[in-house]
């Protein structure tokens, strides 16, 4: 267990141990069950200085911790990491590391949502429709734990790939948006390295399922040929290693890991960006794969010619095989995704609300499965039965809370996102042109956007001073009005925020 998932997990036994101080409820037990359930899906991801980042399957779950935990949590992580400890959530749909839920739990957890509703309505003391102990073993195999070091990751005749199980052909659902790039991903899966497929691209917006379609051909290619080694990782990790390697001074180390897989799946790939060094090494590595047969994954949201600060050799490198992109789904899509959550989870609607959530929510798969999971839990923790006029309040509350909340911390990750940076880059002390120009148009933006004052976006900005702010936000004004390049960020950005 890594050290970020030790303090997690002092922060819940805090929690769980003052639960009755921070509720009026005397029933501890009510308590810890309605605890447990909330908190078994929600897991850290990353602490940076001193930003925690929690996943969360919806805005639900956010806005519960908010309201019902929030004090609790902050004493939790101020007695566990330390006074000024910033949160920050991630909406995501993806599962917690398997090592970490047997480490938190240690025993059985609920199946489906129907077991979640069961037990939930339990820990309210409501009778739920059926008294059937539920409860059942985890069976899917564990993707297991990534060390942050790839030397420490001890090459086996069948090295772990971190593909996750549930990221298969079997739920991944094909539509229009996204048919051309599932049927290649099948042909590479029966010959990996061996098609014109290689590297095989896939591009598009965030949620449209590129990272479980890369998933799936990772996992079909092991079916298909268990001899062979695959390996899954985000770009981040691949960054994280190099650093790592070239501090210990073992680069050879590092190349002569990723050299042992037979194929590479890399998430995320446009995060290389400003990244001369790493590239290099990444370079190198796509040539000996290539030459050698060995097949390419990678995943970006941007198309290879429009991700900045890359390599060229590496770009025309990008287009040796196929790049594809992946859409938001249409509607029969988004009706077809729904169908199939919903049924592995247990719930049954009928087709007005399908077709009420189908045309509701039309941008990516991931607000999509958001929504749903929202609905799913705002009508059990409310013990109201799914309706059409539940789905359109529930709708409402999470598009009137998008509409009316830009905040600095979104600012900053819509930015970070537009530039191809870390938000701990930005709101780091260093002062490249490539750094400091999107920490002073997230800072121009906040002022624009939010009400915030020049101390507090500051504040949030890394602890800066007030005048820093003004100072950025004059620049990035006088900029505006000469340079081109300052001026379509500006008007880029400004949609981003306004849709």
């Amino acid at each position: 267990m890594n050290q970020l998932q030790l303090i997690w997990n002092q922060c819940l036994q805090f929690m769980r141990d003052n639960l009755n101080a921070a509720e009026e409820q005397t029933d501890v037990q009510k308590l810890e069950k309605s605890f447990d359930l909330l908190f078994d899906k929600v897991f850290p991801i990353s602490l940076e200085n001193g930003n925690l980042t929690l996943a969360v399957p919806s805005d639900f779950y956010k806005e519960y911790i908010e309201e019902h935990y929030i004090n609790l949590l902050s004493a939790a992580l101020k007695k566990n990491i330390g006074k000024g400890v910033k949160l920050w959530y991630s909406i995501t749909d993806a599962t917690p590391n398997p090592a970490f839920i047997q480490q938190k739990n240690k025993e059985m957890l609920p199946e489906s949502s129907s077991e979640l509703q069961h037990d939930l309505l339990k820990s309210a003391g409501q009778p739920s429709t059926s008294e059937k102990h539920l409860e059942k073993k985890i069976e899917e195999p564990a993707a297991p734990m990534m060390s942050s070091n790839p030397i420490q990751r001890k090459i086996s005749n069948k090295p772990a790939s971190y593909l996750i199980p549930s990221m298969s052909f079997e739920t991944y659902v094909e539509g229009g948006s996204n048919k051309m790039a599932s049927t290649v991903g099948k042909s590479i899966a029966v010959r990996p390295g061996t098609t014109a497929f290689n590297p095989l691209f896939l591009h598009g917006d965030v949620g449209v399922g590129k990272t479980h379609l890369a998933h799936a051909i990772g996992l079909e290619i092991v079916k298909n040929f268990p001899e062979k080694k695959v390996l899954y990782i985000s770009s981040e990790t691949f960054i994280q290693d190099f650093i790592a390697s070239a501090i210990k001074k073992n680069r050879a180390d590092f190349t002569n890991y990723y050299l042992n897989f037979d194929c590479l799946i890399i998430d995320d790939i446009q995060f290389l960006s400003s990244k001369s060094s790493t590239q290099d090494s990444f370079f190198h590595i796509f040539d000996h794969f290539h030459q050698n047969g060995k097949q390419i994954i990678l995943t970006s949201d941007k198309a290879p010619a429009d991700i900045r600060d890359i390599q060229e050799r590496i770009v025309s490198r990008f287009k040796w095989g196929i790049s594809t992109e992946l859409s938001c789904p249409d509607f029969e899509t988004r009706r077809k995704i729904i169908v199939d959550k919903l049924q592995r989870d247990g719930i049954v609607v009928v087709d007005e609300i399908l077709d009420f959530l189908a045309s509701e929510v039309d941008t990516n798969i991931r607000e999509l499965v958001g929504v749903i999971n929202s609905v799913i839990v705002y009508s059990t923790v409310y013990k109201t039965e799914l309706s059409l006029e539940l789905l359109k309040s529930t709708i409402r509350k999470i598009t009137q809370k998008k509409e009316k909340t830009i905040t600095i911390p979104f600012i900053q990750e819509t930015v970070c996102e537009y530039f191809n940076i870390r938000q701990s880059e930005l709101l780091s002390t260093s002062r490249k042109r490539d750094i400091a120009f999107p920490r002073q148009l997230a800072m121009y933006f906040s002022k624009e956007l939010t009400p915030a004052t020049y101390k507090r976006i500051g504040t949030e900005t890394g602890g800066r001073d007030h005048t820093t702010v003004i100072y950025a936000c004059d620049t990035v004004r006088n900029l505006a009005q000469m340079d081109k390049e300052v001026k379509r960020a500006i008007k880029d950005l400004s949609e981003k925020f306004k849709n």
